[in-house]
């Protein structure tokens, strides 16, 4: 069943309590500041690099441009390279 944002925020900090609230700079430094907020990146990332449409990440990141939509998906070099190889119709034809 789906929870609002602030439901799962309060989940994630239960369950992570040193993650959300380091005790000391050394903690900060070795977490890397994980927050729930941080983990929303990488899903979209995820989902973009798995051929997610851009109005299909928009609506789920509830972006209103694909300007801001850049800064959270961001899929890397090796998962574009193997999109086109997948929609290139020679690379295709060479598989088979």
């Amino acid at each position: 069943m789906p929870v609002s944002y602030r439901r799962a925020e309060e989940i994630f900090e239960e369950n992570n309590r040193l993650l959300a609230n380091p005790l000391s700079p050394e903690d900060i430094e070795d977490l890397d500041g994980w927050t729930l907020h941080r983990l929303r990146p990488s899903a979209l990332t995820h989902d973009a690099e798995g051929g997610t449409s851009t109005p299909m990440l928009l609506a789920r990141s509830r972006h209103a441009s694909v300007r801001s939509l850049e800064r959270y998906a961001r899929p890397g070099v090796d998962a574009v390279a193997r999109r086109i190889t997948e929609r290139d119709p020679a690379a295709r034809r060479r598989n088979r």
